[in-house]
């Protein structure tokens, strides 16, 4: 998945919640190759991703907008077979809701700009633990949400 030119508000957080379900259903395979703390922040990912999506479908819903549904499924970016892959499709994950919630962030004003760019640092930021925890270097992007 790659971030859109949204058309308007609506239309960007219409894309991030297009963003957040395929999140949700990329932590399954991630979750089920990982042990211990990983796994503990896998969950915790996991549902910080279902928090987002039931805030946006209830914000969309809420004033009139269109909810876009999600898959029955997504096709991963590459097999996830052990632990290295797991650890680097939840940092792809990251960064590519990031790369959405980025896009919504000029698209937004207001209380939406603010939680487009609350999701922007919050999936920043667990990128960069994903990359420490996997071995990845460098930790961090210049410019989070954007391609490279």
């Amino acid at each position: 998945m790659t971030a859109p030119t949204p058309s308007g508000p609506a239309g960007a957080l219409g894309a991030a919640l297009s963003a957040e379900y395929a999140a949700i259903w990329a932590y399954g395979p991630i979750g089920v190759r990982l042990t211990g703390a990983a796994r503990d922040a896998a969950k915790d990912a996991e549902a910080a991703h279902r928090r987002r999506r039931d805030d946006l479908i209830v914000q969309l819903s809420a004033g009139g907008g269109n909810v876009p549904p999600d898959r029955a499924g997504y096709t991963l970016p590459f097999p996830v077979t052990d632990r290295a892959s797991a650890l680097r499709l939840a940092v792809e994950v990251e960064e590519r809701t990031a790369a959405f919630w980025r896009a919504a962030v000029p698209a937004t004003s207001g209380a939406d700009r603010d939680r487009a760019l609350a999701a922007l640092v919050e999936y920043a930021l667990r990128a960069t633990r994903w990359r420490r925890t996997a071995g990845i270097t460098p930790l961090t992007v210049p410019f989070p949400g954007r391609p490279a």
